[in-house]
């Protein structure tokens, strides 16, 4: 277990944060028309495929986050990338040392994941998530003049009870263990979803939001995997006022009006596409749904949604009320839109893909500007009790960051003895240069020395 003096910095930047947060909603509340806030929260879902994700429903809540270094202090990664030890988010300084603790068990924050805190794609005018979030932001602003605020910078250090207790994630939920969340200390994460402030936000009496932000989780390697990715919500109050008049109890009316409303958002996004709504289980609403679309010769699923729990309403002074809650995810929406093959790419800084967007210009069609050829390198071991792919896939990033494009499972036996062994292929590709035999073979080998002395296991 941790120390107590290892807890107390994110028990302090907890506190700050909702310091900041206190004044952000008491400038908010001088204001009488909406403006777009640093605050984003999300409420999610998982739903599994072997080690495969997808969110289904983010409602979250995000905090004031700006990417600004406050001290020239410096480290230097083993891959040789700069980072910053000391960030400011939103008025709240945080160091390396506050999320990373590399000998401190109920830590698994790695400095790759550090590294993202406050790049915030999502807030960059000509990014394609920043392109579809004003996107959406429209439709909202069109349909519902002057009725939605827009909550989209803040700080993802956010304590257990935030991150799951207010939004009713079982306490047995695959998505509490460390082989799927980053945890700064036992009580504290970095948010898995932009729900984590939903519960303050409904207690500050917002009603009626949008909420995008960052997000983290561990997971697979892939084209389309990422341990930071980006979510938006929209969230809707509704009283007894406004349901009495139509004949129908609260919790069909929010159910008629929620579908309206993310119909109207679809054709808005992809144009006049078949639909359909399927039924679907989350915690934290009831009923709940999915929306589909008939895209490109394909179903495809849009979002996850439903009617909010009335526990969530009334533990946060909104008895009597009722509420819908949705959720997507903005990278797998672009990559669609915009014809991005990769998940890696909207990180990239490179001017040949960065130049290809601009703001208000959603769904120009990406073009590829080099395909580098990729390198294959397998790696076989016994495996104990303790593993998980997961962990397996954080060894791998952690020393190739994104020249890993895939970790697959290509083989696994167990023999007589009921010893299991797992061969995974690894796939390095850079999208920007053609990589070396000689810096393959060094990761490779750093991966194998990692594997073996980090996750227990026997190399063949």
């Amino acid at each position: 277990m941790a120390s107590i003096g290892r807890q107390a910095p994110s028990i302090s930047l907890i506190a700050q944060c909702k310091t900041r947060f206190n004044q952000v909603v008491t400038s908010f509340s001088s204001t009488s028309s909406p403006v777009v806030h640093s605050r984003s929260f999300s409420i999610f879902s998982v739903k599994r495929t072997g080690t495969r994700r997808a969110a289904t429903v983010g409602l979250g809540f995000n905090r004031w986050v700006s990417t600004v270094p406050v001290s020239p202090k410096k480290t230097r990664r083993k891959t040789g990338e700069i980072l910053s030890t000391l960030l400011e988010v939103g008025g709240v300084k945080i160091s390396r040392d506050d999320v990373v603790r590399e000998n401190d068990p109920t830590n698994n924050v790695p400095d790759s994941i550090f590294s993202k805190i406050g790049l915030q794609l999502h807030r960059r005018d000509n990014h394609p998530l920043g392109i579809l979030k004003q996107e959406i932001y429209s439709y909202f602003d069109n349909n519902f003049p002057g009725l939605f605020n827009k909550f989209d910078n803040l700080c993802p250090v956010v304590s257990v009870k935030m991150n799951f207790d207010d939004v009713l994630v079982p306490h047995d939920h695959v998505s509490r263990t460390y082989n799927d969340t980053y945890y700064i200390n036992a009580e504290t994460v970095l948010r898995c979803h932009t729900s984590a402030h939903q519960a303050e936000l409904l207690r500050e009496g917002h009603s009626y939001f949008l909420v995008t932000g960052d997000v983290y989780r561990r997971d697979s390697v892939d084209s389309t995997h990422y341990p930071v990715f980006h979510q938006m919500e929209g969230f809707r109050v509704f009283t007894p006022v406004d349901w009495e008049a139509s004949g129908v109890d609260g919790t069909s009316y929010a159910a008629m009006d929620l579908k309206k409303t993310l119909e109207g958002l679809a054709q808005h996004l992809f144009g006049n596409v078949e639909m359909r709504w399927v039924d679907a289980y989350f915690p934290f609403t009831d009923p709940s749904f999915e929306l589909e679309i008939y895209f490109q010769g394909n179903w495809m699923e849009v979002l996850g949604c439903g009617v909010t729990e009335q526990k969530i309403l009334i533990n946060n002074g909104r008895a009597g009320s009722t509420a819908w809650a949705f959720g997507l995810g903005l990278e797998r929406l672009a990559m669609v839109l915009f014809d991005i093959p990769d998940i890696r790419l909207f990180w990239s800084s490179d001017l040949r893909f960065t130049s290809q967007f601009s703001s208000g210009q959603l769904g120009v069609k990406f073009k590829s500007f080099s395909k580098f050829p990729p390198c294959y390198k397998d790696i076989s071991f016994w495996i104990s009790e303790s593993f998980t792919e997961n962990n397996f896939c954080e060894v791998v990033r952690g020393i190739a960051g994104d020249l890993a494009e895939q970790v697959s499972l290509i083989d696994s036996f167990t023999n007589k003895k009921g010893m299991t062994s797992h061969c995974y292929r690894i796939t390095y590709r850079s999208m920007e240069r053609s990589l070396t035999d000689e810096e393959i073979n060094e990761l490779q080998g750093r991966v194998r020395d990692e594997v073996e002395n980090k996750l227990n296991v026997t190399i063949r």
